[in-house]
């Protein structure tokens, strides 16, 4: 039957892999009490870095479903359980163990994948969040220049199309009436047909008034011949 105090500390690391977005096991061997705190101040708030029986958690990862954990668990261990970034969790276990030889990372997992030595080497060298949502919001902020660019273009040309139209027609109006010397050659024939009739109505005037003298002769003759 297990002691009250192993099933509390199982119960314990059944919660670290279950809440832990993953977890890198680590042989912490010839490291110091100082160089151990001096890790978890480097890893901050993106992994909790807690020293482990071999024997409890294979039993809490058997618990929690995570596999690829009993062959590395061998010799002293203390496993990284990552609540922040897990790119800069690697990156700093990566760099703590470049400084201090004696740290050794020997696996993890990731997403419900366990990891080697080389795929947790690899991990280190991606990006991080923040340098990714900066490169993503940098891309994004170019995209929305570029739209605002294009949907401003249209804008602006029929502006400079408006004002240059109407500096045309300060120069000459007539270019709103259809273009410039449009309107006298529309008024030209208009001007013709009117004035046939003029000439008609002269016509009938010499007309009318040709006989008017004739009949002042005859009058002036009959009033002759009386007298």
């Amino acid at each position: 039957m297990a002691r009250p105090d192993k099933t509390a500390d199982v119960a314990e690391l059944v919660e670290s892999f279950q809440e832990s977005a993953g977890a890198v096991l680590t042989e912490y061997r010839g490291l110091t009490v100082k160089q151990l705190q001096d890790l978890r101040r480097a890893l901050g708030e993106n992994a909790n870095y807690a020293v482990v029986k071999n024997t409890l958690t294979k039993i809490a990862a058997s618990e929690a479903g995570v596999e690829g954990f009993d062959d590395l668990l061998v010799g002293p261990t203390a496993i990284a359980f990552v609540n922040g970034d897990v790119v800069e969790a690697a990156k700093g276990l990566r760099d703590f163990a470049k400084a201090n030889p004696s740290l050794v990372i020997k696996g993890g997992y990731f997403e419900g994948k366990s990891l080697d030595a080389s795929e947790i080497a690899r991990l280190a060298d991606l990006e991080s969040r923040e340098v990714l949502l900066g490169k993503l919001a940098g891309a994004m902020l170019a995209s929305l220049s570029q739209a605002v660019y294009l949907l401003n273009a249209p804008i602006a040309q029929a502006a400079r199309l408006a004002g240059a139209l109407q500096a045309k027609a300060e120069e000459d109006p007539s270019i709103l009436r259809g273009g410039a010397g449009t309107p006298a050659a529309a008024e030209a024939p208009e001007e013709v047909t009117e004035a046939e009739p003029a000439a008609e109505t002269t016509e009938e005037t010499t007309e009318s008034t040709e006989p008017a003298p004739e009949a002042s002769t005859e009058a002036s003759t009959e009033e002759t011949t009386e007298a």
